[in-house]
């Protein structure tokens, strides 16, 4: 009898950028490293990446003919079922690419989407999620029929004259309006929540995907908080009591950030993310070890501004420097560096420190530095709350 495996085998995928007058040729790259990141997270494969440089994306195919014909044939030749673009795709750039290649086409919006699906746990995350997936699937009706009526049994959804197109957009939208009622009952309760939570005063980790929150988040708290090599690991925000030298407070965990997010996600997600909105300060923890980690800088503090929380008191917590190399930008010592020289005094001498914003330098693996990060945390908060509870009988 043979042997059958019930291994299963991943699937390939391959990616598709443009270098323009937007985004050029390191910025693609470093884009398209992360987009293969994104497809690792969500459990593809990728075996190769297609770029081509183009003032403006073609509006039919979003790359020329010709770069078109190239995909075509490595994916009919390597039999890959899946092709992945760095940008988002209008839905008739959707339509026709896949007539083209005959494979499934996904945008980096979609791929997002699937990630935050994987990953949703609780009833708020799963409801922000499926808002987000209806908003973008609604416009992209076009090019498939999803048939939903299905869902709701089809007898009499059918208006007289309406198309089977014209019935799913309909279903789709009273869905959106359900699951937008949902989240006002769930933000209300969530809402509800927050004010029990008393005095304490409230400090929120915010960051790029995979910078290291949640592992700093357990090593403040004591506490098993889920963290994962993988983007995105944490989407719902989780609240912890802190107490460093007797001094309480409240430390939040929350999404990630990440270039070119979803405008759906953003809006999907603005419930989750009044915990920053409300909180006291800000820990704007940074992957210092990662080559882009001033864009994603960047990235949040725009992030910030979108959901109105760039006029918090914040911190940037330079985190990883267990893994940062040296390069020349750091000073003007022309003098070799190695990895072993790199001393928090040379650190705390370098451009980085030079930021609009109070920093410090830690690494959360190596517990490097985290006494002078705990002492500026318990300084600040007792700050604050002295001067918001100044009768309260707290023993510091």
């Amino acid at each position: 009898m043979k042997n059958i495996s019930t291994e299963k085998i991943q699937e390939t995928a391959v990616l598709v950028g443009i270098i323009n007058m937007d985004q050029d040729e390191d910025s693609v790259y470093e884009f398209l490293d992360e987009l293969a990141f994104l497809t690792e997270t969500a459990g593809a494969k990728p075996i190769k990446t297609f770029t081509q440089k183009i003032d403006r994306p073609h509006p039919k195919t979003f790359v020329g003919s010709g770069k078109l014909e190239d995909i075509r044939r490595f994916v009919k030749t390597h039999e890959v079922p899946l092709v992945i673009f760095d940008d988002e795709l209008t839905p008739s750039q959707l339509r026709n690419i896949e007539r083209e290649l005959e494979c499934r086409i996904l945008d980096r919006t979609n791929l997002i989407l699937d990630i935050f699906a994987g990953r949703a746990q609780t009833a708020h995350a799963k409801t922000q999620v499926e808002l987000a997936q209806y908003q973008y699937l609604l416009p992209r009706l076009t090019r498939m029929w999803t048939h939903l009526e299905r869902q709701r049994g089809g007898i009499g959804l059918r208006g007289p004259g309406e198309t089977e197109i014209e019935t799913d957009r309909r279903i789709i939208r009273d869905k959106i309006s359900k699951l937008k009622e949902d989240l006002k009952k769930i933000d209300k309760q969530m809402a509800t929540q927050r004010k029990n939570r008393g005095n304490l005063i409230r400090v929120s980790l915010v960051g790029y995907t995979n910078v290291g929150k949640s592992t700093i988040m357990n090593m403040l708290s004591k506490s098993e908080v889920f963290a994962e090599n993988k983007l995105f690991a944490t989407l719902d925000t989780t609240v912890r009591k802190v107490v460093i030298d007797n001094l309480p407070f409240l430390l939040s965990d929350t999404v990630g950030f990440i270039r070119k997010l979803p405008h759906g996600l953003v809006e999907s997600f603005k419930s989750t993310l009044d915990e920053v909105r409300e909180s006291d300060i800000l820990l704007h923890v940074v992957d210092i070890s990662h080559p882009g980690f001033e864009d994603q800088i960047n990235v949040v503090n725009e992030t910030l501004k979108e959901i109105g929380a760039a006029d918090k008191l914040t911190y940037i917590v330079f985190n990883k420097i267990d893994a940062y190399k040296y390069t020349q930008k750091d000073d003007d010592d022309l003098t070799p560096r190695t990895q072993e020289n790199h001393t928090l005094e040379e650190l705390s001498k370098s451009w980085m420190s030079k930021t609009e914003q109070p920093c410090i330098f830690i690494s959360a693996k190596d517990k490097t530095n985290i006494e002078n990060f705990k002492v500026l945390i318990y300084d600040k908060v007792k700050e604050i709350h002295v001067k918001r509870y100044p009768y309260d009988n707290l023993l510091y």
